[in-house]
């Protein structure tokens, strides 16, 4: 039997060293990198530049997702102020003129409406820009009468629409007497895929007068 000695020192024991927990990571940065991912780039603009102090040295973890959410944010405002810029551009290019302008204007032929004087007529074929004058400066044409096509309406191809704007753009024997002539605008194949709907019929006057047909106040240059 083997004996003990009770004056032996124990088995040494050594306990493991104490280190602190890790910092958790920064839920705002997390966020930050997932709008930037998806695009929503004010919110990831605005979520990584709240993490960037809360993911200094010593506090939460998360820096690098806090800074990629700062650069996707930018990247994405800078996308989505751009997509509003041409918004803004194309909405004025398309927007209708008053009937009768303050001062001549350089205009999309879209934005003609009824009531509207051109300083001149543009040649035949399609028509983009016109110059559009108060009728109570000299003009050779006025925009006297419109048509609208159905908003559910399929292409009906070139020939077809400008055939449907001429017959609705009819003037009256004492009209064509005077010597006055109709003219039809019709949309184009890619202004009706643009949402055009529109035509206009035109009367051009025999020589460049002042005043509008519509009140009957044309008369002499």
């Amino acid at each position: 039997m083997a004996g003990t000695d009770p004056y032996a020192y124990p088995e040494s024991y050594y306990a493991p060293g104490w280190a602190p927990p890790r910092p958790r990571t920064d839920r705002v940065a997390v966020a930050a990198l997932v709008t930037g991912v998806l695009a929503l780039g004010p919110v990831a603009l605005v979520l990584g530049l709240v993490a960037l102090p809360r993911t200094r040295p010593g506090r939460l973890r998360g820096r690098g997702l806090a800074v990629a959410g700062v650069v996707l944010g930018a990247l994405g405002t800078l996308a989505w102020a751009a997509l509003a810029a041409v918004g803004v551009a194309t909405a004025a290019a398309t927007r209708p003129l008053p009937a009768d302008v303050p001062e001549p204007v350089t205009a999309r032929a879209v934005q003609v409406v009824t009531g509207n004087c051109l300083a001149a007529l543009p040649d035949d074929g399609e028509v983009d820009r016109v110059e559009v004058v108060p009728c109570a400066e000299p003009h050779a044409a006025q925009a006297v009468t419109a048509y609208e096509f159905g908003p559910d309406a399929a292409w009906p191809g070139a020939a077809q629409a400008a055939a449907t704007v001429a017959a609705a753009c009819d003037l009256t024997a004492a009209e064509r007497e005077s010597g006055l002539r109709a003219v039809a605008w019709a949309p184009t194949e890619r202004s009706w895929a643009a949402g055009d709907r529109a035509g206009l019929c035109l009367a051009v006057l025999p020589e460049p007068a002042r005043g509008s047909l519509l009140d009957g106040s044309a008369g002499a240059p």
